[in-house]
């Protein structure tokens, strides 16, 4: 294949540039690691992968950029689940709930749960993150005309958008997928991979769905010390569309994000909490606490610049393995402040 001049020149050019672009640094570090692939004697399958990714990558970056600074939520379930379903139902007045209130919605875009999202949500609030199948999966007629809907080549590249953009992960029954996606968001939230994030796990009344899920992980993973005690605190189960849109809202009344700086855990919040508020929660979660205590503050010299600059912070040195706690404590937080939070979809 002949090469292009003027490409090459200008890819020379930038990567002389590239000092002095926004986040050059980083830019520099992928093309190099990629120029070392090139010297690996990697095979032809290799490099299929390495360019399917990356093409996966570019287009899932480019459609959610725009969106950045609305809440958005992952909703899992079964594909094989019809209009008639109680849980398709469910999914739909569940989905049109959260987008009346500014989140959007992010499903799978096949059938089943995933088109009762983009139903309920509507076109305007609704991302699909289809996959490439060889059966089952094509796009929902909610969402096959829209431009945030992605066609992804491979389910990794998929999950990470899935998790990377997500505010929240609602999910309903399903087969192997779905509890895979479920899990992943649990592990990840177990060990620090991704930010706090609450879980819903939600079916009809009178399914068992959850419950008996839930009984599993209590007596095969909890009682025998395979998780910590508190692991059980980063979902919440429910068969109320009100709870779980609550459940989801009331996260967001007060914290907005977190953060490492430095060794210090930051939360940044909406609003300042009273000097009570500050001793309550010393008082309450101490354990979590390596050194010091939970202080309120304003923004760090690393976070000056940053879109939250102006927000006030708690930070502390945190753990780094009671994520459980950490929930409860996002919860306190949000109980002891003042006010409610009109904008919960922002971020």
């Amino acid at each position: 294949m002949n090469s292009d001049p003027n490409l090459e020149a200008q890819l020379l050019a930038w990567w002389r540039e590239l000092d002095q672009v926004k986040h050059g640094k980083w830019m520099r570090r992928a093309l190099e690691g990629l120029w070392r692939l090139s010297q690996a004697n990697l095979e032809r399958l290799d490099w299929k992968i390495i360019a399917g990714a990356i093409q996966d990558m570019e287009q899932g970056f480019r459609v959610f950029q725009p969106y950045r600074r609305v809440r958005k939520i992952a909703l899992f379930g079964s594909a094989r689940l019809s209009p008639q379903s109680p849980d398709y139902e469910l999914a739909r007045q569940f989905a049109r709930c959260m987008g009346e209130q500014g989140f959007m919605v992010m499903t799978g875009a096949g059938g089943g749960i995933m088109q009762a999202g983009n139903e309920g949500a509507g076109a305007e609030h609704s991302f699909g993150l289809n996959i490439q199948l060889p059966f089952e999966q094509s796009s929902n007629a909610f969402i096959s005309n829209s431009p945030r809907l992605i066609d992804f080549k491979y389910f990794f590249t998929r999950k990470l958008f899935f998790i990377r953009e997500t505010d929240a992960v609602c999910a309903f029954p399903g087969g192997f997928g779905t509890q895979d996606e479920v899990f992943e968001a649990l592990t990840l939230c177990q060990n620090g991979r991704c930010p706090p994030i609450p879980i819903v796990l939600l079916a009809h009344p009178g399914s068992t769905y959850w419950q008996t899920w839930d009984a599993y992980v209590r007596e095969y993973f909890w009682h025998t010390d395979l998780i910590s005690p508190h692991d059980v605190e980063l979902y919440t189960i429910t068969d109320s569309v009100t709870v779980a849109c609550e459940t989801i809202r009331q996260f967001y009344r007060v914290y907005h994000s977190s953060r490492y700086v430095r060794d210090y855990f930051v939360l940044r919040l909406r609003q300042s909490l009273s000097e009570a508020a500050v001793a309550q929660l010393n008082q309450e979660f101490h354990d979590i606490v390596t050194a010091g205590e939970i202080e309120q503050r304003s923004a760090f010299p690393e976070e000056v610049g940053d879109d939250t600059e102006a927000l006030p912070r708690l930070a502390f040195r945190f753990n780094q393995r009671d994520y459980g706690r950490l929930y409860q404590l996002i919860r306190r937080v949000n109980e002891l402040a003042s006010a409610d939070n009109d904008h919960p979809a922002q971020r």
